[in-house]
């Protein structure tokens, strides 16, 4: 099985202002891409894991990127390493998304043990290794695999689809 992936991040604006005879600018356009070929070395991945999710009020899981996770074609992911995450908290959630800080075996190597993020509605959240890094985000099966995504609150579900890009080895 091959796997061609991408991720990309882009912001763009305009800053001006009316002058007497003419209007400053100061036009900005950053964006930042990377392209995975298939394999598992630096610049590689060769498993992906995507869905659409929801979570009951005040409910949490914990996604296990070690041997639990079911790819589109239904087999069972075991990331090593990921290169890249994507997840977008739903524009109508009520109650946001916060992802982070598993009670046990966390996947630490992005927001440390105890780390959260939280995706307000409509938010999103994109993380990824540059090509030329051959260490990514490590996950350690048993020890350091599960990341915790929570239900801010309680009375209403919240909806998150979720992009998991990485490599076997």
């Amino acid at each position: 099985m091959t796997l061609s992936s991408s991720f990309a991040i882009a912001a763009a604006g305009e800053l001006s202002s009316a002058l007497d005879l003419s209007t400053a600018r100061a036009p900005l356009s950053v964006s930042r891409a990377v392209l995975y070929g298939s394999g598992t070395g630096a610049g590689l991945a060769d498993k992906l894991f995507s869905d659409h999710r929801t979570l009951a009020a005040s409910a949490t899981e914990d996604l296990d990127l070690a041997g639990v996770l079911l790819d589109a074609l239904g087999t069972a992911i075991t990331f090593a390493r990921v290169k890249g995450l994507l997840i977008s908290a739903a524009a109508t959630n009520t109650n946001n998304v916060v992802v982070g800080a598993a009670s046990s075996n966390p996947w630490a190597t992005f927001l440390n043990s105890t780390g959260t993020v939280t995706l307000r509605p409509g938010a999103t959240l994109g993380l990824f290794a540059g090509a030329a890094d051959p260490t990514t985000y490590a996950v350690t099966a048993g020890t350091g695999d599960l990341l915790k995504v929570a239900n801010s609150g309680a009375g209403t579900p919240v909806s998150y689809d979720i992009v998991i890009i990485g490599a076997s080895t």
